[in-house]
Formats: C-alpha cells, sequence, structure tokens
C-alpha cells in the first residue's frame, strides 16, 4: 500500500524533514508533488526514527511546508538498461537527454550496485590501446585495471580524455563501448565533449552522460554510479569490454563535500567527511572482470588537484585505491607538450601481467624499463647542468641531454589526431635508445639489443 504524506516539517536548503514515517529505508527514492501539480524527486540520505532527511534533486524553491505531497516509492534510484544505450546521451540521473525518446528496459538495477565478490574476480590480463605512446609503453592500460589520471586546473585533460574516446581500441576483435561520464562540467565543456564525439564519429560506441556544473549536487554524486551501472550492464550481461571515463572525480568529492556538511556532518581533512576514502572505493572498485563473463570494465577516472597538490586528500586517497596513476606535468604544459604526461611518477601497476609476448610484443617490458631508466638519467644530468652549466657537462651527459630532448619532443609529444599502434610505439622507443652507447643500456639482454638497437652493437 503507497501511503501519501501531506506537508512537511522543515525545509533546510535542498533538504527537507518528515516526521511519523513508518517502513522508509536508506537511498529510497520519493516523489514530491507540489502544489501547481509539478513533481520532483528526492531521496532519503538520513533516517532517526520515524523522522526522514529528504534530498531534493531538483532543489526546495517553491515548496510548501503546508500542502506539498510526499511519496515514498519503496525502492532506490534504478536505472533502465537495454542493449540501446549505446550511442545514446544521459542526464546525471541516466535520463535520456538526446531527443531520441526514453529507453526501453529489458533490465533495471539499482545504481548502488553490489560488490563484486573477490572470489569471482579473474586477475586482469591484455591491455587497452589507446593509441598514445607515453601511456602505451610506460603505463599500459591493461582491462579490468583502474588507472586515474591525475592533472591540474587549466591542463589538456579535457583534450586528453576526447583522445581516449577516439582511440582506444582492444586488439582481438571483440566487443567494446565507452562508457563516458563527465560531473559538474560547464555548458561549453559539456558541449566540447559531445561535438568533438559525433565529429570523430564514435558516438555509436559512446554511452554519454552529463551532469553540468549548474545542475544539483546531488544529482553529481548519482552520475557516476550510473555511469558504471551501465557498463556493468553492457560488460557482464553482454560480455562486452567496457571503457570507463570519470571526470571530474574532485567536483564529485567536492559535491560529497557540500552534501555532507548540509547534513551537520564532522568533517576531516580539507572539510572532506571521513567517509571519503570508502565512497570513492564504492566507485572505482566496480572495476574489473568477473569469472562466467567474457566482458570487462576498466576505469580512467580523471581528477584535477587543487594546486597541483598530489597530497590533497582526492588524489591522495585515490592512489591507494587504483592500480596507478597517470601524471600530467604543468612544467611540460607549458613547454606546449601535448599530452604532458610526467613519465617518471606515472606507473601502472597491473602492466607487467597484460604486455610482452602474446599480447604486445616480447620486447616491451625490457624497453619500457630502459626508457624509465634512461630518462631519470636525463633529469639528474639537467640538475648537474643547471649547477655547472652544460658547456662543462661530459660527453656522456650532453649525450642524455640530447637524448631527453629528442624523448620529450618525438615520443611523449604527439598530436591529439595521432593514433599510434603499439609496434609504431615500441618501435619509436628502440629508435630513440639507439642514440645512445650500447653500454649505456643497462637494463637490456644482449639477445634484445641483437634484435632491436640500431647503433653500434
Amino acid at each position: 500500500m503507497i501511503i501519501e504524506h501531506l506537508g512537511l516539517n522543515q525545509i533546510n536548503g535542498s533538504l527537507i524533514v518528515l516526521d511519523g514515517i513508518k517502513g522508509a529505508a536508506f537511498d529510497e527514492m520519493v516523489e514530491l508533488r507540489l502544489e501547481n501539480g509539478s513533481s520532483r524527486v528526492g531521496r532519503i540520505v538520513q533516517i532517526d526514527g520515524e523522522r526522514v532527511v529528504i534530498q531534493v534533486f531538483e532543489g526546495t524553491k517553491g515548496l510548501s511546508l503546508v500542502n506539498t505531497r510526499t511519496r515514498l516509492t519503496g525502492h532506490p534510484i534504478e536505472m533502465n538498461l537495454s542493449p540501446e544505450i549505446v550511442g545514446r546521451v544521459f542526464d546525471g540521473l541516466g535520463r535520456p537527454i538526446d531527443g531520441l525518446g526514453e529507453i526501453y528496459p529489458l533490465e533495471t538495477r539499482d545504481v548502488n550496485s553490489s560488490p563484486i565478490n573477490p572470489v569471482s574476480r579473474i586477475y586482469p590480463r591484455n591491455y587497452i590501446n589507446t593509441g598514445i605512446s607515453s601511456i602505451d609503453a610506460l603505463t599500459t592500460l591493461i582491462r579490468g585495471q583502474k588507472l586515474p589520471i591525475f592533472s591540474g586546473s587549466g591542463m589538456k585533460h579535457n583534450e586528453l580524455a576526447v583522445q581516449l574516446v577516439r582511440q582506444a581500441s582492444i586488439s582481438d576483435g571483440e566487443d567494446f563501448a565507452i562508457v563516458f561520464a563527465a560531473m559538474g562540467a560547464k555548458n561549453d565543456v559539456a558541449d566540447y565533449f559531445r561535438r568533438s564525439f559525433e565529429k570523430a564519429n564514435v558516438m555509436h560506441k559512446v554511452v554519454m552522460f552529463l551532469n553540468l556544473s549548474n545542475d544539483p549536487i546531488v544529482e553529481r554524486i548519482i552520475t557516476p554510479r550510473c555511469a558504471l551501472t551501465a557498463a556493468e550492464y553492457l560488460a557482464f550481461s553482454h560480455n562486452m569490454n567496457v571503457l570507463v571515463i570519470l571526470t571530474d572525480m574532485t567536483a564529485y568529492a567536492e559535491a560529497v563535500r557540500e552534501f555532507s556538511s548540509s547534513k551537520g556532518e564532522i568533517p576531516a581533512r580539507k572539510g572532506f567527511p571521513g567517509y571519503l576514502y570508502s565512497d570513492l572505493a564504492s566507485l572505482y572498485e566496480r572495476a574489473g572482470i568477473v569469472e562466467g563473463s567474457n566482458g570487462s570494465v576498466t576505469q580512467i577516472p580523471i581528477l584535477t588537484m587543487p594546486n597541483d597538490d598530489i597530497t590533497h586528500p582526492v588524489p591522495d586517497l585515490t592512489g591507494y585505491i587504483t592500480e596507478g596513476q597517470i601524471v600530467l606535468d604543468r612544467t611540460l604544459d607549458t613547454m606546449g607538450i601535448y599530452p604532458p604526461v610526467s613519465i617518471l611518477p606515472s606507473l601502472s601497476r597491473l602492466m607487467k601481467d597484460g604486455i610482452g609476448a602474446g599480447y604486445t610484443r616480447e620486447d616491451h617490458q625490457i624497453l619500457a624499463n630502459q626508457l624509465f631508466s634512461s630518462y631519470a638519467k636525463v633529469q639528474d644530468a639537467k640538475s648537474l647542468a643547471s649547477v655547472i652549466g652544460e658547456d662543462e657537462l661530459s660527453d656522456a651527459d650532453k649525450r642524455l641531454l640530447k637524448f631527453g630532448k629528442d624523448f620529450e619532443a618525438r615520443f611523449i609529444t604527439q598530436s591529439p589526431y595521432e593514433n599510434r599502434s603499439i609496434e609504431e610505439t615500441l618501435n619509436l622507443g628502440w629508435d630513440l635508445l639507439s642514440q645512445l652507447p650500447r653500454e649505456d643500456l643497462d637494463r637490456v639482454d644482449d639477445e634484445t639489443i641483437q634484435k632491436y638497437y640500431k647503433g653500434n652493437k
């Protein structure tokens, strides 16, 4: 039996309070009917005995304490799902906004999902090709992995996100889709994403969720959950390999902070709630491969670090949960290098298990180790040059500086529309290493040298 409650006890910002509510459930959806006949939706966010606190998605402006009618729906927020969601654009709550009509659902799922049973998880193998050399060679993205991108305000992470959507692919011809969710995006940025995907003719493989900066913050909290629900449906019900790109997770975390503050919760670091770690983990841990399905969910969360501070709570906690990170460097960005990937602090912890013979090429790991090692020595040579001057450096250090400049100009730098195959990337790496004498390559065995090294052996 559905009971409708007349009147409200309190209105506080976007929150309303009702007393005498029996049988309510946390996260249950609520329908509010206003005096003028319009309706709004809300979500129960706090229960204290028979008193419930409801977050109203569209805000509380125009609500009446006397005449507002409230009806509990008996279920949490759910999303309609079918294979036809691919190629569609949704708002932050999973409602179509592309003018193509409603989704005819084959299934309806709670967007909060349930944790993947650790016993049923399969260890991630094989890789996703992004066409970006600095990622494919040195921080390879593995299917089922969660690999965040740490950026700074004003840097080219939006362009990188578009390039990832445009170029990402898998090598074995299996079904592949991309779920893209933008949170707190300005109108021009959301329009840029949408136009870029349409211009590149990739919308047929994209499920897009857009939460704008002027949308309610509670919707921003729901957006990544809708996106991951869609990804899980495609991956585990239809055996598709799904790449989920979430941008910007900092905007999401700030919405969680604002929401927590409105409920009067005790803040922790920088005002974020103490449960931010578990909240982020509830999203990131929805990536993976499940036994009994040929599909996979791979995540690339993109987050901006306030003041480029990697110790800020959002990147700090994200780093604990995820399996590596790709760090964008502001110095490289100001030099005009795109994508400005900072090689040395970037890593992919699952890379070693999804590359090599049978996946990419047998020399991949050796090449990556040597490029890391040589580029680290370049930084030492740069530090020495800043003290004694470049002219006073030894011939070996001068060679390293030249290698570093060529590495940044040819390997890291590439056009936003340049899609390099893994073969092209690895061959380019050997071309650069061949500038250095054989004795400088201390991470490469003789057999690999004979096969790939192009300098004097």
